[in-house]
Parts: structure tokens; sequence; C-alpha cells
């Protein structure tokens, strides 16, 4: 919905994530963008406003996240929502009765919700393919195809989609689209955009908001067709961030860098534990050598994240392990600075079960926060020792 500022793209990404959007407030000079925390806007005249009228409509503080994140991505448009999911929804919308959606065969389970049980109820067909093997998916492409749907690193079994690959597919048909869900690896890690994407999205409750004290969606896009119907379903469907949620996304994207660095490394600690383990029997993370992906990840990602899945042979085992920690919360969501640890196929994929996308009952992931590695290591120890 705003657009970049382009004298500004040369810069770094952290200095991108504190400036970009965010000059100081004209009036007083307040150095932080203010939360604008009003329903409607003062007028000049008739049909004469300063830019705002409404706030469903639009806000300063939003207009400041959405221009950040834009620089962020490397788009020209950014568009915020209520929720990760609000912004799947308005992408959907896209779409009309009898087209098509191509999903992973390891989505997640909320996008697959979405899909199946919400706008298949209006004539919208999918179907899961495994989008590793990008000439399978070319070979079998579905008709009626207008949505192609990347989530890479995967959520929770941290596939790989080289996005690339999966562009120059895409490519082939036309009005086709292809969305990459970034959530997982952020923009510090992976711009899709540069990679042939058409659309990216985000769930900003996790990396970008990165303290587990908001929650909101967000879209980035380089074509005007697609922010004009983006925009247009914001305003006119009304799923819009408070400007409160809005300042505090805007806060937590200011330090994602330097975040991002240490889930990097606390993460690659806490596989070299796992891998170890005599109880462990699989160890799902881009970083590994062995990983499926490690040839993709490393050619389209400058680190391989924060996010680390396992398996224990057996469920009694995993849900005994995420019952034993004491540091790592057992809890819904990720990306936050503390660690949190779960069992997708009761929790977060449980919308899953019993469809081709339904996750493993011996997997336990891991969000990996930013405390000190020792503490998360003997905490996990101890965990995997009980189990």
């Amino acid at each position: 919905m705003t657009e970049t500022e382009h004298d500004q793209t040369q810069w770094g990404f952290s200095t991108r994530a504190i400036h970009v959007g965010q000059d100081p407030e004209p009036t007083t000079g307040a150095v932080t963008v203010p939360v604008f925390q009003t329903s409607t806007f003062a007028q000049d005249a008739v049909g004469k406003h300063s830019g705002y009228e409404y706030a469903r409509t639009g806000n300063p503080t939003r207009t400041a996240l959405q221009t950040a994140l834009a620089s962020l991505e490397g788009a020209a448009y950014g568009t915020s929502f209520a929720s990760g999911l609000a912004a799947e929804d308005a992408i959907l919308r896209l779409l009309e009765p009898g087209d098509h959606v191509v999903l992973g065969n390891d989505a997640y389970g909320g996008t697959f919700r979405l899909i199946s049980k919400v706008f298949g109820r209006v004539g919208i067909t999918w179907s899961a393919h495994d989008l590793t093997d990008p000439g399978e998916l070319d070979q079998n492409w579905p008709d009626a195809t207008k949505l192609v749907w990347v989530e890479t690193p995967t959520n929770p079994l941290l596939t790989v989609v080289d996005i690339g690959a999966v562009a120059s597919v895409v490519a082939k048909r036309a009005e086709t689209r292809l969305v990459v869900d970034n959530t997982f690896a952020t923009p510090y890690l992976q711009q899709p955009l540069s990679h042939g994407a058409d659309i990216v999205i985000h769930s900003t409750t996790k990396y970008l908001g990165g303290h587990s004290d908001v929650v909101g969606g967000f879209v980035a896009t380089n074509e005007s067709e697609v922010n004009d119907h983006l925009a247009f379903i914001q305003n006119a469907v009304g799923a819009v961030p408070a400007p409160w949620d809005c300042y505090l996304t805007l806060r937590g994207a200011k330090t994602l860098g330097v975040r991002m660095d240490r889930h990097n490394e606390n993460a690659s600690r806490v596989v070299e534990l796992l891998v170890e383990h005599p109880k462990v029997t699989t160890v799902l993370w881009p970083g590994l050598v062995d990983h499926p992906g490690h040839e993709a990840a490393t050619k389209q990602m400058r680190g391989f994240g924060g996010m680390v899945s396992f398996r224990l042979g057996n469920r009694d085992a995993a849900v005994r392990v995420t019952e034993a920690t004491e540091l790592f919360i057992l809890a819904e969501s990720l990306g936050a600075v503390e660690s949190l640890i779960e069992h997708p196929g009761a929790m977060t994929h449980l919308s899953a079960a019993g469809s081709p996308l339904e996750v493993p009952d011996d997997l336990v992931r891991l969000s990996i926060g930013i405390e000190d590695v020792s503490d998360l290591l003997a905490d996990l120890s101890q965990a995997l020792d009980a189990a």
C-alpha cells in the first residue's frame, strides 16, 4: 500500500530497519514514530485532508510500518493486516470460484485450513505437491491454477524450496502468481522477490515482532495491480492492525538483524546436541549438510534460521520431551526472544490431521530464542534424558 523511499535503498538492512519510513515526527521532533491512537482525522474542507481521514483506511503509524517492512523485503509496496491469516485471506481474494491453488505438501496447518475449509466452500480447489521437485509440478500442472503457495523453510518440517526453480515453472503459465511465505526466514535471511516471487507474506507475530506481544500480518509485492487489490481489501474488509500493534511490530523490526544472528547461532549449537543424542532419530535444520534442502538454502538464504525440528521415534517420547523442559516454554507460535517447544501434530498442525499435509506424530518443534545457549543446552539435555 505504501511505496518505499527509493533513495534509501542503498542503506544496509539494519539501517533501513531503523530509519526507513521513520523520520523524526515533524511537529515535536519525536525520534520514535508516535502511536497515532485516533479513529478519525480532522479535514481542512470537504474532500480536502492531509492524507488521512478514517483510521480503517489509513493511519500514520501503520504507514510507517508498511514503508519499513516493504523496504526490508526490497518491495515497492507493503500492506499490513491484523494477523498473518488475515493477510493470507486478502491474497486469496484474488481468486475466483473454480480457481486452483497449489500448496506444498507440508504447508502450515492454518494456511491449509483457510484454503480448504473456508475458500473451498466458495469453489476454490487445491492440491498438495512436493515443491522441492519443480519438474514434477511442471509435468503435472493442475488446470486453473492461479496461485502457487510456497513456504520455505516450511512449518514444521523445515523443508527448503528453491524459489527460483519454482518461479521458472510458474512463469510459463499466464495469470499465475507465486506466493512465498517468508515468516521462518524473515527478510534478513531471504528476500523471495529477488528470486522471482510475485507476493511475499509474513506473520509479523513471529520474528518481525519478535517479543510475543503482538499479532499481525504483512504482504509485500512489486505489482501495482496486487497492491491495489490489497489496499482495497484492507479497507473494505477491515482486518487492519491497531496503531499500538503497528508500533510494537515496528519496534521489533528495528532489532531483527541482531536477533536473527543470535537465533542462528543458538540454533546451530542446539542442533549439535540433537545430532549426537541417542534418543533423537532425525534432526531437521537446513544448516545440516545432509539436509535435502541444504544446497538451496545456501543459495537463497544468508543463514539457516532459528527453527529446529526433530523426531524421537514415537509419539509418547515426543510428548514427554515437550512436557519436561523448564526453560523452553510449551507454547504455540514462534520467532520470539524466548525459546518455545511444541508437539505440532497435537498443537499447531492439528487441523491437518488426516489430510495429505499431516505431520509425523513423533515430531517436536523448537523455536530457539536468544537466551544464553548453555542454559538452553542444559534444559534440552535433561528433558531428552527424562523422555
